[in-house]
């Protein structure tokens, strides 16, 4: 797995509520465009959900 994809899914799981790609982004330290991509990708490996319009949480907690 990529260390981006731990660092958001790390960030995720740390703050316990959906966040947003730019607040996922501040607290990483990285581009928001870069975050958009890096969830995208584990919407598609089933690692993170979006439980409201552009919010994300990881699955299972």
């Amino acid at each position: 797995m990529a260390i981006q994809k731990k660092i958001v899914l790390n960030i995720l799981k740390k703050k316990g509520k959906p966040m947003g790609p730019g607040d996922i982004a501040k607290e990483a330290g990285l581009d928001s465009k870069e975050v958009s991509r890096v969830i995208k990708e584990l919407k598609k490996e089933g690692l993170v959900y979006s439980p409201k319009r552009c919010f994300y949480a990881p699955r299972g907690g």
